[in-house]
């Protein structure tokens, strides 16, 4: 499956996606350890004993944004075709045996990784441990399992994408988003191009990066790490590193020299709404500090209903119904912070991006409010403790975060650089990201705007 389009997730679920987003791993030290097998796979364990539960993920440092130009959807086809068996495990036996032990399994493709997960019952750790370590080296495709398995993807497309009025909005966006990056190119494949993927462009993207010293290996939940580590010698060490990876290097935006605005008119809207993004920079290993500071922006202003945002346009203003912002510093190079709201019927979106402009201008003159700045910081804290309910979840913000170039500590020391985050640091950053001449502003309308009388 692919990831919800960044548009989408800003406008569905906000309110609680940048709860999670700063919500990120706060255990104890000696209940994370890692270690590297000879041939390269890196390793996560972390403990939590309260369930005899386990899950187990293998990420790879292969996503959308490494793909080749004109062949847009193979990561997320590869994902796919993962399920499609080896000479010990037959097609579909993967998952029967996953759910014949109690458990369920998935994967994911992101513009920066692939990842694949089973959850289950610890004592079967080392059933999915071996399946998985199968499918690593071992993949068979047939002409048939490729034709059949792009028609689901097209299909996916179809009802995920070309169905979705707000989804092709999002696509549009982030191509215009991204001149030159891949970002900007979608994960699940421009059309023209996914029809054209073969056979042979799976098993060169297969060969290239699955592998063991290009993967991740995470396994969270009610295990011993030492006991994980025998097994991931015993089924992952035998598997052979491949040549020639080496550092994720990719084209780069050039400097945004002039604002860049979309307008968007399709009958099936069903709401209007205005949506602004900024390239923003990513957390960088060693040194998160800006994206911790972006990330406390976020939340002020558009991180609930008392937030900035939704207190001026939603309650005092009544221009809006909703309103919000969202940032997610997890990814391999530059990101996006992005603004959304979602007019009262009888406002213009035009006013209504007038009105969202002066609440940002007022945000950037007179700073950041210390009452709501220290209600954030002890909502940061509880968020913090109710992350840990989960380990299924640490498994998430670790594999994101080390397959987006961000290391174990980076992780551990994310609390400590949102708790640091002063007020001064979070106007800093505003001031730094919020620039009309480096934004993207997108109208979404049911129908073209009369012109203002």
């Amino acid at each position: 499956m692919t990831r919800l389009p960044r548009l989408i997730l800003g406008l569905v679920t906000l309110p609680f996606l940048a709860s999670t987003l700063l919500a990120s791993p706060a255990l104890a030290d000696d209940k994370v350890t890692t270690f590297t097998l000879p041939n390269g796979l890196n390793a996560i364990v972390i403990e939590d004993h309260r369930t005899p539960v386990v899950t187990h993920m293998v990420w790879y440092r292969a996503g959308a944004a490494d793909e080749k130009r004109g062949k847009s959807g193979i990561a997320h086809f590869l994902e796919h075709l993962m399920f499609k068996g080896t000479p010990t495990v037959p097609t579909g036996e993967f998952s029967r045996v996953v759910e014949a032990n109690g458990g369920y399994d998935n994967a994911f493709t992101t513009e920066d990784q692939t990842a694949y997960f089973q959850r289950i019952a610890s004592d079967r750790l080392d059933l999915v441990m071996r399946m998985e370590a199968d499918r690593m080296r071992n993949l068979t495709l047939s002409e048939s399992d490729v034709t059949t398995e792009r028609q689901v993807i097209l299909e996916e497309r179809n009802l995920r994408t070309d169905s979705s009025p707000e989804a092709l909005f999002s696509e549009q966006l982030d191509a215009a988003q991204y001149l030159n990056h891949p970002y900007g190119t979608p994960t699940i494949g421009w059309r023209q191009e996914v029809e054209g993927l073969t056979r042979q462009d799976a098993l060169d993207w297969y060969g290239r990066f699955y592998a063991p010293n290009n993967a991740t290996l995470i396994v969270a939940g009610d295990v011993n790490p030492a006991d994980v580590e025998k097994m991931a010698k015993e089924f992952y060490g035998p598997l052979q590193p491949s040549e020639g990876i080496g550092p994720r290097i990719r084209p780069q935006e050039p400097q945004q020299l002039a604002e860049r605005r979309l307008t968007f008119v399709d009958p099936r809207i069903g709401q209007d709404y205005v949506t602004r993004s900024y390239l923003a920079p990513q957390r960088k290993t060693g040194n998160q500090a800006e994206a911790a500071a972006l990330t406390v922006l976020a939340e002020l202003l558009g991180g609930g209903p008392t937030s900035v945002l939704n207190k001026a346009l939603v309650m005092d203003q009544k221009r809006a119904v909703s309103a919000g912002a969202h940032y997610d510093g997890a990814a391999l190079d530059p990101t996006t912070f992005s603004l959304y709201a979602v007019p009262v019927e009888g406002v213009r979106l035009a006013d209504l991006e007038g009105a969202l402009d002066k609440v940002l201008a007022d945000f950037l003159d007179k700073g950041v409010d210390p009452a709501a700045f220290a209600r954030l910081k002890t909502r940061m804290k509880a968020d913090l403790i109710y992350r840990q309910d989960n380990a299924g979840d640490l498994a998430e913000d670790y594999g994101s975060a080390v397959t987006s170039g961000l290391t174990v500590a980076d992780v551990q020391a994310w609390p400590a650089a949102l708790q640091a985050v002063t007020e001064d640091d979070v106007l800093a950053a505003a001031k730094q990201v919020l620039d009309r001449r480096q934004s993207v502003t997108g109208f979404a309308m049911a129908k073209a705007e009369e012109p203002a009388k």
